[in-house]
């Protein structure tokens, strides 16, 4: 049986090679960047915000 080709498996094929690494590279860079140590101080502040009387 000869697979019928259509948009749905273009666009499904589409996102699977091209989309997805590109999405899984951005959020290694977001928890690479909120977890890095410099940053903590900055990310204390920001938790404490909440917190403060002003």
């Amino acid at each position: 049986m000869k697979a019928i080709l259509t948009v749905h498996n273009i666009a499904s094929d589409l996102v699977t090679t091209f989309w997805t690494p590109i999405f899984v590279g951005i959020f290694i860079a977001i928890l690479t960047y909120a977890l890095w140590p410099r940053n903590k101080a900055a990310f204390d502040e920001a938790a404490k915000m909440p917190l403060r009387e002003e």
